[in-house]
């Protein structure tokens, strides 16, 4: 693991041109009605494993279990579903429709995907009305396609990476009068972006009713930066400047490490990592200005060490991906890092079981 302690932190970002304009969303506004709307819409269970602690020499560990999240399998349930229900609600309460059921028939939702968050967006359009058409690499597996068909969505393959399918969903979407919904946000693509953000919002309000004790550490895994960005700025608001906050890459996509080492957004290409919903090259802006200003810490992890992570996860009864493990793998290989971390015996870490395994 290597680590880069966050030269801007406090102050964000030195050079603010092209970066898309706006901020994060403070709070999940349309959280409740969301919820009750949904399949097994209460909270995900906050583990606490001071078995697995006690292993990574540390004083308690405790573990956000998103992988049975509305039956979807990941946090990002929360995300796209939840920006669609919003739309839904505004409609109705502008008075352009009576029932939310029905209040976006004839609007197709389109994005790009490397997996959840299109089986949220596929999920979520049906609820109320409206079509979805998500857009995947050829390295998707043909299993996630056929899920994602199963939910009445229309699947297009595009392209050899996440960023060829994403140039093909905008294409598409402008040509044929669709709504794009990507879970990133750039110069002129923000509302959405922020609207999914909103979504993963309500993790931290969970977190912070079931956790007992206040963390000295959370450690956040990222691709464009949504998750990281949204819990982020839950644990500061919840617990002020006294956390240290720690975000984890693959190595080879670091977007926002790169983008913080530069000042500015850069692209970070690299090698296909094994951490695939996180194999992202590019960072999402307005995810990017907040970590910029917010974490204490940007770190990368090799996929021989989330690997390994996963593999010792499972020796608990934890199983998952090396995606949904990462911020997991990041803490189990700080111990390298402990004087930069401030971390030891009496650390009481946070971390994000992100995702349920690809055969869960």
């Amino acid at each position: 693991m290597d680590i880069l302690k966050n030269p801007w932190l406090g102050e964000g970002l030195p050079d603010p041109e092209g970066l898309a304009e706006g901020t994060i969303s403070e709070t999940p506004v349309a959280a409740e009605t969301f919820l009750a709307g949904s399949p097994d819409g209460g909270p995900t269970l906050l583990l606490d494993r001071r078995d697995i602690a006690q292993a990574f020499g540390i004083g308690a560990l405790y573990l956000k279990d998103e992988r049975n999240r509305m039956g979807l399998g990941s946090f990002k349930a929360l995300g796209a579903a939840y920006a669609i229900a919003k739309r839904a609600g505004q409609k109705v309460r502008d008075g352009n429709a009576d029932d939310p059921g029905t209040s976006l028939e004839g609007v197709t939702f389109a994005c790009a995907s490397a997996g959840n968050h299109g089986l949220s967006l596929a999920t979520g359009a049906p609820l109320y009305g409206a079509k979805a058409a998500v857009f995947v690499s050829e390295t998707v597996p043909e299993a996630f396609a056929v899920r994602l068909r199963q939910t009445g969505a229309t699947v297009v393959r595009a392209g050899a990476t996440y960023e060829d399918s994403m140039a093909e969903a905008e294409r598409q979407a402008e040509a044929n009068g669709w709504v794009l919904l990507p879970d990133s946000t750039w110069p002129g693509m923000t509302g959405a972006g922020r609207d999914v953000m909103e979504g993963y919002l309500i993790m931290g309000t969970e977190i912070s009713r079931q956790i007992p004790e206040p963390p000295t550490h959370v450690f956040l895994q990222a691709g464009v930066g949504g998750l990281a960005a949204a819990c982020a700025f839950s644990a500061r608001a919840t617990w002020g400047r006294d956390v240290t906050i720690v975000v984890a890459e693959p190595d080879f996509a670091p977007a926002l490490k790169a983008s913080i080492q530069a000042g500015k957004a850069v692209t970070a290409p690299g090698p296909v990592s094994i951490m695939g919903r996180l194999d992202c090259k590019e960072p999402s802006h307005l995810a990017l200005k907040y970590l910029a200003r917010e974490a204490d810490i940007f770190a990368t992890i090799s996929d021989e060490e989330a690997a390994e992570t996963v593999a010792l996860l499972a020796e608990y009864d934890l199983a998952t991906t090396a995606s949904g493990a990462a911020g997991i793998a990041a803490l189990h290989h700080a111990g390298a890092h402990a004087r930069a971390l401030n971390f030891g015996p009496e650390t009481r870490a946070l971390c994000y079981l992100s995702e349920g395994p690809e055969d869960g």
